[in-house]
């Protein structure tokens, strides 16, 4: 299991970084990493870090870090050093298994599409994020690699999002709902009226279930929403501060307000925080390329570094893009919409 680790991503420097990858070899035996970033800023955390297993942690020098409010392909360019980059080619050449960046995300989406490496059939790479819901856990994607994509593109959200729904979920038949404006059909724009009959006839039938609203996502109304990356990302965010908003409302109306069994009540408040919040999630996998690749919030600290190194393992170990490749290969003909 090679793993590598943009270790220069995120708001909070390397020092995360670090700590996720020796939490995450210590959880796994079996795998390796390549932190990628600079030699400089790495030694130290290493050395101070105390004993870690050699063998399986190498760092490989970038001399360069994109930042995150940086335009990503101006970025590439001035500075081709830079540990997105390096990482990805890693990738490319097979050096690796998997990447993982808390970086700035349209520079890893842009260093996946620079590299055009796609599974065999997938017209556009998506992200995919498990939100959670009163039943569980939802797959919503794409939420931010491709904002105008076309109704065959969403097709296949449907059908990637299904397999990583199967294999992270542990659900056997996944239910697919297209976020629109209304449950009827023939809500929406053109976009979603056209992605709609092409589920209606395709072998993700079955499985899908018609239009969802946004409110029908923490309801938990099916498995998968499919939607473009514009209104998947605003979903995504917006979830993310209402998150916030209700937990410090509940922190301060609530908790603040009791007199007795206060203490109880912090600790039940502080381990719904620890189960609901996005750090549990890990990462979300840019679906559809040839590896595996994992993208982390900014503000992803040591847990969430860690957990997004687990999934990138689950994703290799599952054999994932073997079986979205095998479903993708399985549809009908799709209109040449690109």
């Amino acid at each position: 299991m090679r793993l590598a680790l943009d270790a220069m991503g995120g708001d909070f420097g390397p020092q995360p970084n670090v700590s996720g990858a020796l939490r995450a070899l210590a959880a796994a035996p079996d795998l390796t990493l390549t932190l990628v970033g600079d030699q400089a800023q790495l030694a130290p955390l290493l050395a101070a870090a105390g004993p870690y297993p050699h063998d399986r942690l190498t760092v490989l020098h970038s001399a360069d870090t994109v930042g995150m409010k940086e335009k990503p392909v101006e970025a590439f360019r001035k500075k081709p050093d830079n540990s997105i980059a390096v990482s990805w080619k890693l990738l490319v050449t097979k050096q690796i298994d998997g990447l993982v960046s808390a970086g700035n995300t349209g520079a890893v989406v842009a260093g996946g599409l620079f590299s055009k490496r796609f599974l065999k059939g997938v017209r556009r790479p998506g992200i995919a994020a498990l939100m959670p819901t009163a039943k569980g856990r939802t797959v919503v994607l794409d939420v931010g690699a491709n904002v105008f994509p076309k109704p065959s593109h969403l097709l296949q959200y449907g059908v990637m999002g299904s397999v990583y729904a199967r294999l992270a979920l542990g659900i056997e038949r996944p239910t697919i709902g297209l976020m629109n404006v209304g449950e009827e059909e023939g809500k929406g724009h053109e976009l979603v009226n056209k992605t709609y009959e092409l589920f209606r006839n395709s072998p993700l039938a079955p499985q899908f279930i018609g239009n969802v609203e946004g409110r029908d996502i923490h309801r938990g109304a099916c498995d998968v929403i499919v939607t473009d990356g514009f209104v998947g990302n605003v979903i995504l965010k917006q979830a993310e501060g209402a998150f916030e908003l209700l937990m410090g409302l509940v922190a301060k109306e609530v908790v603040g307000a009791l007199t007795v069994e206060r203490d109880a009540a912090a600790a039940a408040l502080k381990a719904m925080v620890s189960k609901l919040h996005h750090s549990a999630a890990g990462g979300a996998p840019l679906l559809g390329i040839d590896g595996v690749c994992v993208i982390c919030h900014g503000s992803s600290d040591e847990r969430s570094i860690a957990g997004a190194l687990a999934v990138a393992a689950t994703c290799v170990r599952t054999k994932l893009n073997d079986k979205i490749s095998e479903e993708i290969a399985a549809l009908p003909a799709l209109p040449g919409d690109e």
